[in-house]
């Protein structure tokens, strides 16, 4: 287990390529060292994709951006970028074997991972500490697990993420007053509805009569969000085609920061595990998150997970004849027809139960 550190570092590397959501968990590990040395300086080692995210909301971090997509030309790359220099520590947050061959090109005292027993896909070869053993946590969690090996107390977790004044306006735009700054206000229920793995998705015709519920029982304005796939334009488009309100569909025209701001004035998101549902965290609206694929207790949103509709135990149970405890905690159960053990109306009575606790 890594040293609490003697002296604060002068220099800090963050190795987390991607996901959206698992970038958006290490933030508060971010933060912690921030406060703790707050005369370090960050580089942050990250997905293309995610730096669109991430580099515009910490612009005191040194963001260096790796293109999966360019293969090993992706190394020759990060190689000259990194040439001359030395990092005090690397924090090496990402399991996968591609990530760990970016490890490579770091030049660290220092290179801490994961415990043994978690450094799948033989990430510990390429680390010389490894953080405390720790078993079935958040993702979040896990990453907090650095900071506490380095002496370093996480508690208060803060985000603190200010957001550039194009993503401001264009929420802005979208949702001209809510309901805190002007009781008359409608809520905004923003729809998400895809994830990056199809198998996770809830059925159009399901989102489109949370729509309507959403409109006709609580007067609420729906925004339908998502990227420019073709997959999510036609969810999209159906949602809309079924809902039978008026639905606001902003799919694939937006960047990440606006649609970090549309959530920032929202009411509620409606979403399946995805980047958003980790997002919406960043800037504390509660998720309505749809889980039977994957865990919530894993990966559901950190401050969100009450709200959450968990039918991971049914689909264990329906799926691999066991329950989540008795599965390994990674298990995903992504086969077809597990997300429509989710009903419409637990899904409506979530939203109903979120609505009525809210000032």
């Amino acid at each position: 287990m890594p040293a609490p550190v003697p002296e604060p570092p002068r220099s800090v590397c963050l190795l987390r390529l991607s996901a959206i959501g698992d970038t958006c968990h290490v933030v508060p590990l971010l933060r912690a060292l921030q406060r703790a040395w707050p005369q370090a300086r960050f580089t942050w080692i990250i997905g293309r994709i995610e730096a669109r995210l991430m580099a515009p909301l910490l612009p005191e971090v040194e963001f260096i951006t790796v293109d999966k997509r360019a293969g090993f030309g992706a190394l020759r790359t990060l190689r000259r970028q990194l040439a001359g220099r030395h990092f005090d520590l690397l924090l090496h947050l990402q399991l996968a074997l591609r990530a760990s061959l970016v490890s490579t090109m770091v030049r660290a005292q220092r290179r801490i991972g994961f415990d043994r027993a978690r450094a799948r896909e033989l990430q510990w070869l390429f680390t010389d500490e490894q953080v405390a053993p720790r078993q079935r946590e958040h993702v979040l969690d896990s990453f907090l697990g650095f900071a506490t090996a380095l002496g370093v107390e996480p508690q208060p977790l803060r985000w603190d993420l200010p957001l550039p004044p194009d993503a401001l306006a264009y929420a802005r735009a979208l949702v001209p007053e809510t309901p805190q700054e002007n009781p008359a206000a409608p809520g905004t229920l923003v729809i998400s509805a895809c994830s990056s793995h199809a198998l996770r998705n809830w059925s159009a015709a399901r989102y489109a009569a949370v729509a309507r519920h959403a409109v006709q029982r609580h007067g609420m304005r729906v925004i339908l969000s998502g990227g420019p796939a073709v997959l999510e334009r036609e969810m999209a488009a159906a949602i809309a085609r079924h809902s039978g309100v008026p639905v606001l569909d902003q799919v694939g025209k937006d960047t990440l920061p606006q649609l970090l701001a549309l959530l920032a004035r929202a009411t509620a998101l409606l979403s399946p595990d995805s980047g958003p549902v980790h997002m919406a965290t960043l800037v504390d609206l509660p998720v309505i998150g749809l889980y039977a694929a994957t865990n919530p207790a894993r990966s559901g949103p950190y401050r969100s997970r009450a709200h959450c509709v968990d039918a991971y135990a049914r689909a264990a149970a329906r799926f691999r004849n066991s329950t989540p405890e008795q599965l390994p905690w990674t298990t995903k159960i992504e086969r077809p027809g597990v997300m429509d053990l989710i009903e419409v109306d637990e899904v409506c009575a979530r939203l109903d139960a979120l609505l009525g606790s809210r000032p």
